[in-house]
């Protein structure tokens, strides 16, 4: 059996992810329909390309720049990879404890208060602080210091966009 090249790798690591991500929307269309089936409407939709497009945009930007030699030391790299490996089980445990109330969009079903089990015990926003973790730390552990910069930074500013509207639109669904 051949060993897969380092662009090869990199490429097989970034369809991976990609793969995962194309699941979830799957998945997060499956409960859109039962929520808005429940009464749940959706709030806050303007920021919503802007998250999409900095997805897209992370992996794109991983992949080209990954493929290029990089300096980036293998301590860091290292770290990112064990960041990457702790923040997918945060974020399918936050998935999970939100059951068929999980979707990409921020839709809250009237008269169902906000979830407090699970990683939400814990934390507000356990699935954006796994998000955060896998935008910084996959490009890094790949080489791609760049990609892991812009993304955090765009993150950062979708996040407090998307946040701001569920706060709201949790305190309008349950007056």
């Amino acid at each position: 059996m051949r060993k897969l090249d380092s662009s090869q790798r990199v490429t097989c690591i970034v369809a991976g992810v990609a793969v995962q991500r194309i699941g979830e929307l799957a998945w997060s269309k499956r409960n859109e329909r039962r929520l808005r089936e429940r009464g749940a409407v959706e709030c806050g939709q303007s920021h919503y390309p802007a998250m999409v497009a900095l997805h897209v945009g992370w992996l794109a930007s991983t992949l080209i720049e990954a493929r290029r030699p990089s300096s980036l030391p293998t301590p860091v790299r290292a770290v990112a990879l064990g960041a990457f490996v702790v923040a997918q089980p945060l974020r399918y445990w936050a998935i999970a404890s939100l059951g068929d109330r999980w979707s990409t969009r921020v839709l809250v079903p009237p008269d169902e208060p906000p979830l407090a089990t699970g990683p939400y015990r814990y934390l507000d926003h356990p699935n954006y602080v796994a998000v955060v973790a896998e935008l910084a730390a996959l490009p890094l552990m790949l080489g791609a210091w760049r990609t892991s910069v812009w993304a955090t930074v765009g993150n950062a500013a979708v996040l407090r966009a998307r946040i701001a509207v569920e706060r709201v639109a949790l305190v309008a669904t349950n007056d």
